[in-house]
């Protein structure tokens, strides 16, 4: 074993469940001043930042019974006491690193394997999904470590966004970790014309873990905080106390729950299982080595997107892929103060930066009269309507202007804008497949709903069940790609009030 004593700021650290420190139950004070007693009288000198001891189990603990890296324990000297497996942090892959952090309960459930037979029939998708992810995962693991939190919780993306950083619904959640609006901005992610946080990595994986600690710290549990975080802590909460009245368990497996919400801890635990031993599933994950991806390097000027990528030596797709937070085609100095970078091309981009003589940006402010055409407007800048539209973000049907401010370009090049920064208005980044949470409505058929979404029924049935009866508001799931592309995408606008984003929504992974 490894022993950390590391300084901690008691605000920041979560308290973890006592079932997770099963081999120590719940700890005294007296009992926590005796393992630093046995340290010091070991001849181990303890400082106030870092501490390292090897030492071996007692006769009476069990390997097994250990929860791998972090399990913390906070004691009233504000000193962090980890323990860590010896070869957890020398793993070379990340895969076998999260592997180490496994802490979370697996019910062997008939749902679970329903979801493990789904991934493993369809090596491709989660071939591409793991390859998305090869450029995030190191980054969240690592803080899901720092705040001691089971490391299935880096997995959740994927069944979030398939780790889609472009990933939109129709619910309007965006990003990896599928925020919608309003829990974006209580959790600190900025949004406005230019950039949205929800799509940043760091921004919305801190505001996401923070989100799941609040709702562990709520629920004392990650079965339930996983179900607040895709249903509502308000509304299991509710089922919480429809159940004690009736005398009812409230642990997640008692509890009444949507059918989306009843299957999304399975999901998890079956992508958890997959990851643990891809070859019983017949998968084979691409090797990630256990090192940053990416390095946040600052913007002390405006710079057009493109120009950033070009000067970094990497394609558009890869910058974007890092910095999809980015609305418009010019990153603002003092409006996203950091883009991300492999780590690969960090000092190439700086020494770039340094020698480059021309213009950062071709794109300039524009406000235009309220009620003006845009049909007009568009040639004085070189641009067809089309673009102007596509650069700005506005409506197909859009005739005139509200009196926003518009992008436009400083030169009048032809063609500047007809299709490079097409992709800052398509958040539904094209990944060969999508996956729809559909919200079941009022006139709902099975075949309607299959000719809407070029499935065929047999899909609909294999991926929800039976589906013997529509019910008004139940949520099932549609899987494209394969069959064919959708003829709309539908959904109710307005945000929900918790961070459910896959209702009524309509991803693309």
């Amino acid at each position: 074993m490894v022993f950390h004593v590391i300084p901690v700021d008691p605000v920041a650290t979560p308290r973890l469940p006592s079932r997770k420190f099963k081999f120590i139950g719940a700890v005294p004070v007296p009992l926590i001043r005796l393992i630093f007693s046995a340290f010091f009288a070991a001849g181990i000198l303890v400082s106030t930042a870092f501490v390292h001891a090897e030492e071996h189990l007692s006769p009476g603990v069990s390997s097994d019974d250990l929860t791998t890296v972090p399990l913390t324990l906070s004691t009233a000297r504000n000193i962090q006491l980890g323990i860590l497996q010896d070869n957890a942090p020398h793993a070379q892959d990340i895969w076998e690193r999260i592997r180490h952090g496994f802490a979370m309960r697996d019910p062997n459930s008939i749902l679970v394997a329903k979801h493990e037979k789904w991934y493993a029939s369809r090596p491709e998708y989660v071939a591409r999904m793991t390859e998305r992810a090869s450029r995030y995962l190191h980054y969240i693991t690592t803080e899901v470590e720092r705040r001691g939190m089971p490391s299935e919780i880096a997995l959740l993306p994927m069944i979030e966004s398939a780790f889609n950083p472009g990933a939109y619904s129709t619910s309007r959640a965006s990003g990896i970790w599928q925020f919608i609006p309003s829990t974006g901005k209580n959790f600190g992610m900025r949004q406005n014309w230019w950039y949205d946080g929800r799509r940043d990595v760091i921004s919305a994986t801190n505001g996401a873990l923070d989100y799941l600690q609040k709702l562990h710290g709520m629920f004392g549990d990650w079965e339930l905080a996983l179900a607040a975080y895709n249903w509502g802590e308000n509304a299991v909460q509710r089922a919480q106390a429809r159940n004690r009245a009736r005398g009812l368990p409230v642990n997640y497996a008692s509890l009444k729950l949507p059918n989306e919400t009843r299957n999304y801890v399975p999901k998890l635990l079956a992508i958890k299982n997959i990851i643990a031993n891809p070859a019983n599933f017949g998968l084979v994950l691409q090797d990630i080595p256990n090192e940053p991806y990416f390095e946040a390097v600052a913007t002390d000027k405006h710079i057009d997107v493109k120009l950033a990528a070009q000067l970094a030596g990497i394609s558009m797709e890869e910058f974007m892929a890092l910095n999809p937070a980015h609305n418009r085609p010019v990153i603002l100095q003092g409006s996203s103060d950091l883009i991300l970078l492999p780590v690969s091309v960090v000092e190439t981009f700086r020494a770039n930066m340094e020698n480059y003589d021309k213009p950062l940006v071709s794109w300039q402010a524009y406000q235009p009269k309220k009620g003006e055409r845009l049909d007009h407007l568009a040639p004085r800048f070189g641009l067809s309507v089309e673009a102007l539209k596509s650069v700005n973000g506005l409506s197909e049907r859009a005739m005139v202007s509200t009196g926003q401010t518009l992008l436009v370009p400083v030169s009048d090049e032809e063609g500047a804008a007809e299709s490079e920064f097409e992709v800052f208005n398509m958040h539904l980044s094209p990944t060969g497949d999508s996956v729809i949470k559909h919200t079941i409505r009022k006139g709902d058929t099975l075949g309607g709903l299959a000719r809407r979404y070029r499935v065929s029924i047999a899909n609909l049935k294999q991926l929800n069940g039976p589906l013997k009866i529509l019910r008004i508001g139940q949520v099932i799931t549609v899987m494209q790609g394969l069959s064919g592309k959708p003829s709309s995408r539908i959904g109710r606008s307005g945000d929900r009030p918790y961070k459910a984003a896959q209702s009524n929504s309509a991803t693309t992974l």
